[in-house]
């Protein structure tokens, strides 16, 4: 049987960018959150999230001395913030927006 998981409810987030390249840093509230964050928050599951925004890759680093994970967005500013027309120009947004997440588990 699966569960619904909001992601706000077992993490934070925080988000920038250098050039045309956005990062998100997701961070565990407690261990428990970090085990089911490296389980079921994948690269493809964050690439998918941000389907039409994010044209490049995405690659997740794990960074378990801090129970957090990273995710690097390639091509995912329209070029960055110097020649975008994007709302977001420098993906600051780009953190809570992952929060609005919800992510299904296995009970």
């Amino acid at each position: 049987m699966k569960k619904q998981i909001p992601l706000i409810d077992i993490a934070y987030a925080r988000s920038g960018d250098k050039g045309d390249v956005s990062d998100i840093g997701v961070m565990a509230k407690d261990k428990r959150a970090y085990e089911i964050l490296k389980k079921y928050l994948t690269a493809e599951r964050v690439k998918e999230h941000f389907k039409g925004i994010v044209k490049g890759d995405v690659v997740r680093y794990e960074m378990d001395n801090l129970d957090s994970l990273e995710f690097v967005m390639f091509n995912a500013l329209g070029g960055g913030a110097t020649r975008t027309l994007a709302m977001d120009q420098t993906g600051k947004a780009f953190g809570c927006n992952l929060l609005r997440m919800v992510l299904e588990v296995d009970e």
